[in-house]
């Protein structure tokens, strides 16, 4: 485990954060990461749920995206993430196929650079947001 080769003690808290995060995966904010670890560990504690992430963000096991006003949500460092984001009511679609897999390749060639993971977003309207629009746009 990486907390344990950095020197870092595993703890019931710190376990039951990263059994959070890696039962459910992507996209879970520090609240909600709060209150499924107090369901694992009851004396998870607020403050060491955000030590928890701090932590895990500086070792390169999770990290924070910014979407909307809501604050952070915190997805797993490793491997591609791929987003749509609708930039009226802040919906995040995850969706897996992706071209940046092979632009990878490509920049590691020519920079000499070791990728390790990447982040993908496109921002626009949701389905559901794009009908609203369409029916409120004014006549042309």
């Amino acid at each position: 485990m990486r907390l344990r080769k950095a020197g870092y003690k595993i703890t019931p808290p710190r376990l039951a954060v990263l059994e959070v995060i890696q039962r459910e995966g992507e996209h879970l904010n520090p609240q909600e990461i709060l209150e499924q670890a107090q369901a694992i560990h009851p004396q998870t504690g607020r403050a060491t749920v955000y030590r928890t992430l701090e932590l895990l963000t500086n070792l390169g096991i999770v990290r924070p995206i910014y979407v909307g006003d809501s604050g952070p949500t915190y997805i797993r460092a490793e491997g591609g993430h791929h987003h749509l984001v609708c930039s009226c009511c802040g919906r995040v679609v995850d969706f897996e196929q992706c071209v940046a897999d092979s632009m990878e390749r490509d920049l590691e060639e020519r920079f000499g650079f070791r990728i390790q993971s990447h982040l993908l977003e496109f921002y626009g309207l949701c389905a559901d947001c794009n009908k609203t629009a369409v029916v409120h746009a004014p006549p042309a």
